[in-house]
């Protein structure tokens, strides 16, 4: 029994130290996962305004996107694309930033009726991340973290 015991004495330090590594490279890939995301989907907004007549064509005639007319989907996409990102990159909001960001990736990837599937594969990617956020939260090097800190006590 002693001899149980001392190998579980000595077990047990090593598996908590690397739990807590672990629990702080969640952190740092929830960050990286924001940043990344915030890029893609920012990128995204600013081609939009930089060629806005024909964003609203391509709404118009190339995306079908379901349930609102096609202007509307413009404004709506495009401010998506330049507001949530920032709010993804502060970690303020993140996980409705998430979410905001994956509707707007699936209504993108299901409207698209030319997207190839490497660019599928990307939209699954960018998926699986805003997911990841929205279920996992952002991590603490977020806005969010510091006010859940501050008013949870």
């Amino acid at each position: 029994m002693s001899e149980q015991t001392s190998v579980l004495d000595k077990v047990a330090p090593l598996t908590q130290s690397a739990i807590h590594l672990l629990n702080h490279g969640q952190s740092v890939l929830a960050l990286l996962f924001r940043f990344y995301l915030a890029n893609v989907f920012f990128s995204s907004g600013l081609t939009k305004i930089q060629s806005w007549n024909s964003t609203l064509e391509l709404f118009a005639y190339e995306y079908a996107v379901p349930l609102i007319p096609s202007e509307l989907a413009a404004y709506m996409a495009t401010g998506a694309e330049l507001l949530l990102p920032v709010l993804l990159v502060f970690g303020l909001g993140a996980r409705f930033s998430a979410a905001g960001l994956f509707v707007l990736n699936f209504v993108a990837a299901i409207s698209y009726p030319d997207i190839s599937p490497a660019g599928m594969k990307d939209h699954y990617l960018w998926g699986v991340m805003c997911l990841s956020l929205f279920f996992y939260g952002p991590g603490k090097a977020a806005v969010d973290h510091f006010v859940a800190k501050r008013y949870s006590a």
